[in-house]
């Protein structure tokens, strides 16, 4: 259930601490003709940093090689929805290889940390548009009807744009 109170005074921080405990989110490349793909987030809520482990020859690996660049990264939850627009680059910092590291990173790397496909990206976030709700069915179906009965419109959440660079 999201937090509308923490939506409403510090959304910046609520969407990285969302990041923080998702598996998955969907991230495009620089090269706006290939498809967003599934990656799974290394977010630094106290820096304000996501991170994400990638392979050099796959498609995404090789479009951020070929032309570091804006991209579009999604996260769908059940009560929280965000689009994040932010640039995505290499990074090369080992310290932040080894931070991130875990048994599920390993497996997709045959030989650890110093495997030669390993590549880590850096998303530096610029903007976000984010949606919040409480989840709660009860609410959901009491807004339901009523917006049913007087033709109004129902209200689930709050929409929010807010700027990441100063996050």
């Amino acid at each position: 259930m999201a937090d509308l109170k923490k939506f409403e005074n510090n959304p910046q921080k609520q969407l990285l601490e969302n990041l923080k405990d998702v598996r998955c989110v969907m991230l495009g490349t620089p090269n706006q003709d290939k498809h967003m793909q599934p990656m799974s987030p290394q977010v630094d809520v106290e820096n304000n940093e996501i991170y994400f482990y990638s392979d050099n020859t796959s498609e995404l690996g090789q479009a951020v090689l070929e032309k570091p660049g804006f991209v579009h990264m999604c996260l769908v939850e059940k009560d929280y929805q965000a689009c994040v627009k932010g640039y995505l680059i290499t990074h090369k910092d080992r310290d932040t290889i080894e931070k991130f590291w875990s048994p599920v990173v390993a497996a997709w790397y045959p030989d650890g940390k110093s495997d030669s496909k390993l590549m880590m990206l850096r998303f530096v976030p610029h903007d976000a548009a984010i949606w919040a709700s409480t989840g709660n069915p009860l609410k959901f179906a009491y807004e339901i009807a009523k917006a049913n009965l007087t033709d109004g419109m129902p209200d689930l959440g709050d929409m929010k744009n807010v700027e990441l660079d100063a996050a």
